[in-house]
């Protein structure tokens, strides 16, 4: 049997065949909520192999064949023991329209059910013209290919920052905490980091850090602590002071920095940090940047919101449980919830490497916050069930303690992003229901 979609992007044939061929195109079109880890790319559409990781050990190896370039690119399958059972053969056709637009056709010889595909095929088409259309702004905008050094590069967001900016044209370095020799990667020792980490280097990413997530324990303080605040700190002062190095250093913060519960208090960039743990930590995360800041560099501390994807955070939790309809609002569901998609995060953070105006603190938020109640409606609706079971206050407390369940689970801030709405950035998906259909292939394309 055979399965086709096509759909039209504004970007010129090369231009499509140039983002697929670069580091990271495979990431980017893998659906989120398909349990795949992508072991190793093609580095050649003629001839080339990715390699696919699915649970209990299959590898699905993919062979890149009969690029006939700007035409497009066929890869099957050719790994044992799949190709036994799977008939697989996906060409990748892209169509001149014109100067500036081309048809993209994916064909699908397989013996896979349909069903089982169209939403991957719908998904791949709309991140395809997403990630094209976001990269012609930020070229529009004054961007340039820079090289970009990334830190905590194998995270959640970290591996979808890294295609994106591979994608949209820039050389990534990644710095990893391992040996290694692998081209691409530089050895970083956060307690130490080398005095040549950092030259030849354009702008830094700083995303390293212990997950929050977990009972508040003086240990778990201590993890977080010692994760964010001395590596920050040393790498602001290795970015200051390094040779043929760095002149953005943009280091990843959270809305946590606002404290537990303001009420409907809208707070924006400007607004003064709250109370508790968290609050405290977050604000020394920032002040850890400061060595490069008095440097010269042009320093932005992004403060994130709940990141919306089903490959982390608080919506990998949740979305077995609202799958199962078991899913319901938290307490009273009053609570102020301050989202954001991970590819609108991903464009702010693309955003910050190369808008020369852009400095201090920004809230990587969507400009449509909900209260509880309202998110777990909608996230019910897009997966088509109820949610009527409500879950006592008494459960996060259980989970997390006091401390962890008011700072965490029960927070409550109504934040706005200010700065990027005052720089006109445009979001991709600014409203809930929107952006969850995207990232839980829920679409009614």
């Amino acid at each position: 049997m055979g399965l086709t979609r096509s759909s039209i992007v504004d970007t010129p044939r090369a231009g499509v065949l140039a983002w697929h061929e670069r580091p990271g195109a495979i990431v980017r079109l893998t659906p989120p909520w398909m349990p795949i880890r992508i072991e190793q790319e093609a580095d050649d559409l003629s001839d080339g192999t990715a390699v696919l990781g699915f649970p209990l050990g299959l590898r699905w190896v993919a062979r890149h064949t009969d690029a006939e370039s700007p035409d497009g690119f066929l890869d099957q399958l050719d790994s044992a023991p799949l190709r036994w059972a799977i008939r697989w053969r996906h060409h990748h056709e892209f169509e001149a329209l014109d100067s500036g637009r081309t048809r993209v056709t994916d064909r699908i010889d397989t013996n896979v059910p349909g069903f089982l595909l169209k939403s991957m095929l719908a998904y791949r088409h709309r991140q395809l013209a997403d990630d094209l259309a976001a990269a012609e702004r930020a070229t529009a905008e004054g961007m340039r290919p820079l090289t970009v050094a990334v830190t905590g590069s194998s995270g959640t967001i970290g591996r979808e920052l890294t295609a994106l900016l591979s994608t949209s044209g820039h050389e990534v370095v990644r710095l990893v905490r391992h040996r290694t020799e692998v081209p691409g990667e530089r050895h970083w020792d956060p307690e130490d980091p080398a005095p040549t980490l950092l030259r030849g280097v354009n702008a830094v990413i700083h995303l390293a850090g212990a997950s929050i997530a977990g009972r508040f324990t003086d240990e778990h303080r201590r993890r977080l602590e010692a994760s964010r605040l001395g590596p920050t700190r040393k790498l602001a002062q290795l970015a200051a002071g390094t040779e043929d190095g760095p002149t953005s250093f943009v280091s990843a913060s959270a809305i946590g920095y606002y404290g537990p519960d303001r009420g409907d208090e809208e707070l924006t960039e400007t607004s003064p940090p709250g109370e508790g743990f968290l609050a405290g930590l977050v604000q020394g995360w920032e002040e850890a940047t400061e060595p490069a800041a008095e440097a010269g560099l042009r320093v932005v501390q992004v403060r994130t919101g709940l990141v919306q994807t089903p490959a982390g955070g608080t919506l990998k939790l949740q979305y077995p449980l609202f799958a199962a309809g078991l899913g319901g609002p938290l307490g009273d569901g009053k609570q102020w919830q301050s989202w954001i998609g991970i590819d609108d995060l991903l464009d702010i953070y693309h955003r910050a490497i190369f808008d020369q105006d852009l400095a201090g603190p920004v809230n990587a938020v969507a400009t449509d916050p909900v209260r509880n109640d309202e998110y777990t409606a909608t996230l019910a609706r897009v997966l088509h069930r109820p949610a009527l079971l409500k879950v006592p206050d008494l459960g996060p407390r259980i989970l997390l303690g006091d401390e962890g369940a008011e700072e965490l689970a029960q927070a409550s801030q109504l934040v706005v992003p200010r700065v990027l709405t005052a720089r006109g950035h445009k979001y991709r998906r600014p409203h809930l229901e929107d952006t969850l259909r995207h990232v839980l292939g829920r679409t009614t394309d």
